[in-house]
């Protein structure tokens, strides 16, 4: 038993999925890696393109080839969207449930009277004839104003009135009557209820919450949870590893999002400082299942810089050239995304696309994984290369990576 590494170019599509005319107008168009080469057509991956990057792209470009030798594929996404967290719940082999899009004005009553039957104290605060809650004193809870609008709700605190583990039990709460994809409790210290008041912003009319980068909650002391609507740790990869006793590291955003209460998480963004904390995770690992997210390509696209796509993507596949060689017939690497972000596409926003599955095994060569319908065949295949029970979801193709 040996070891299995994935590494996740968060936001790093190869095209748009064949729904995303229906699920995400606007996306049809996208295809984040062909933006990448128009605007920077002598770009050159050679460790991705070795293992096949341009093979599941379909085409090649002026300076990256087709790779005879490479294992590929491609996946789609199962999720609703095209979102990071839910994206990795479903790669580490999480059903997708489809999620509401609601104003918190739809919920805000049955939020109230649950925390109430609770045990909780429930005040209202009110403008434009909106109203979200205030519980216990110290937390709020009303609209996110960040993602789509209705896709979230935000659960802030000031840390140095109330713990985290208090706002995240009022979290819990909310998260069992709502069907949001996402309840998203964060909170920081140094600030006070007067700072989120003073952040409180109504959009549309219909939506009223806490403007986060307004709240003072990132400035110091920052604390967040993800709270995904229909997910179970119980029936994830990494819980159902750890119970097995297997060792499971997840580094990058993937350590601030994915449940790993067995394993060692560590948060990382520099995506050179990503590479290297894998390198060392691998190299002081026995055995076991490392999970490494690369945030910053997806920040590249957010801010649609080709450019600055281009750099991290060359950091990544300095630090996966130093990674390969490490690698014995034992160990399996696979590159992926989660989802794209098209630079070019006018927007900043995530886009639906089909994402890429390039694997490395030595002595492995031109194996063709087809197109899979999930990300959490991922997970699966991890699950049955260390021998435990497969997750929730998708199916393993550990069987085509054979020796």
């Amino acid at each position: 038993m040996g070891k299995f590494v994935v590494v996740v170019l968060d936001g790093f599509g190869i095209g748009a999925m064949a729904d995303a005319a229906v699920a995400r107008p606007g996306d049809e168009r996208a295809n984040t890696l062909r933006s990448i080469l128009a605007d920077q057509p002598d770009l050159k991956l050679p460790t991705l393109e070795k293992l096949g990057l341009m093979n599941a792209f379909g085409s090649e470009s002026q300076c990256m080839k087709f790779s005879p030798d490479a294992n590929f594929g491609k996946s789609d996404l199962m999720h609703h969207g095209a979102d990071t967290f839910m994206g990795h719940q479903e790669i580490m082999g999480t059903r997708p449930k489809m999620p509401e899009m609601v104003p918190f004005q739809e919920k805000v009553d049955a939020v109230a009277q649950h925390l109430q039957d609770h045990g909780h104290r429930v005040t209202f605060r009110e403008n434009s004839g909106l109203r979200y809650v205030v519980c216990d004193d110290y937390v709020t809870i009303a609209d996110n104003l960040e993602a789509d609008l209705g896709m979230c709700y935000n659960v802030t605190a000031p840390l140095d009135l109330i713990p985290f583990d208090k706002a995240h039990e009022i979290a819990e709460l909310a998260r069992q009557v709502v069907t949001v994809g996402r309840v998203i409790v964060f909170g920081g210290t140094g600030n006070t209820m007067e700072d989120l008041y003073a952040a409180e912003e109504v959009k549309q009319g219909k939506f009223i919450g806490i403007a986060s980068a307004k709240s003072k909650s990132y400035e110091q002391g920052y604390q967040c949870l993800h709270l995904g609507y229909g997910v179970d740790k119980n029936v994830q990869a990494p819980t159902i590893l750890t119970g097995a006793g297997i060792p499971v590291t997840l580094i990058g955003k993937v350590a601030d999002i994915v449940a790993n209460n067995g394993g060692k998480s560590i948060s990382c963004v520099p995506t050179t400082e990503c590479m290297n904390l894998t390198i060392q995770a691998f190299q002081t690992m026995e055995k076991g299942f490392i999970c490494t997210n690369v945030q910053e390509t997806d920040l590249a696209g957010h801010s649609q810089d080709s450019v600055v796509y281009r750099e991290k993507l060359e950091q990544a596949d300095a630090g996966l050239a130093r990674l390969m060689p490490l690698l014995t017939e034992e160990d399996i690497l696979l590159v992926q995304a989660d989802h794209g972000n098209d630079p070019d596409i006018g927007h900043s926003k995530h886009t639906r696309e089909n994402v890429p599955l390039l694997v490395y095994r030595k002595g492995l060569h031109g194996v063709r994984l087809g197109k899979r319908s999930t990300m959490s065949d991922v997970g699966a295949t991890v699950c049955d290369f260390f021998g435990v029970h497969p997750p929730q979801n998708g199916t393993s193709f550990l069987p085509l990576l054979a020796l």
